[in-house]
């Protein structure tokens, strides 16, 4: 299997759940177990130097991989709170327009590791990475730590 869910569900549940991710005008274009692509208008997202204000990229990106973890979860029937712990974003160019952020997870050891250490623990850590683009060039790159605790 590789869809996750209906996209529009997904995105419902993001606006629904994250109301930034609804101001920003977050849009999810692809979601599968293995990578979840949004993207985001410049406009809504825009700082004083008219580029993408630099909370924005960093919160499309946690979006992004959070949004991987919470449903790639769910989809296994595992019913979790997914939180950030800690993460580092790299900004190497401006974004002077629309952009997307794109989390890939496939290394599925890693993924295996993570729910193992929640059916044994109760709580599990993975750490994941997105990427930012702006007209199919890379512009910033995050890292982050997220953690689930089973509900």
């Amino acid at each position: 299997m590789t869809k996750m869910e209906d996209i529009q569900v997904i995105q419902k549940y993001l606006h629904d759940h994250i109301p930034l991710s609804k101001a920003m005008q977050l849009k999810v274009v692809q979601a599968t177990l293995h990578k979840i692509v949004l993207s985001a208008p410049l406009e809504p997202n825009i700082n004083h130097r008219a580029t993408v204000f630099g909370g924005s990229s960093s919160a499309a990106a946690i979006v992004s991989a959070w949004a991987l973890v919470h449903f790639r979860l769910q989809s296994e029937g595992l019913c979790c709170r997914v939180v950030i712990q800690k993460n580092k974003m790299t900004y190497e160019k401006p974004i002077h327009s629309d952009f997307k952020a794109i989390c890939v997870l496939d290394d599925d050891g890693k993924w295996q590791k993570f729910v193992n250490a929640i059916s044994n623990k109760k709580r599990g850590r993975i750490i994941l990475t997105a990427g930012l683009e702006c007209d199919g060039v890379r512009t910033g790159a995050f890292e982050g730590a997220f953690v689930a605790v089973v509900c």
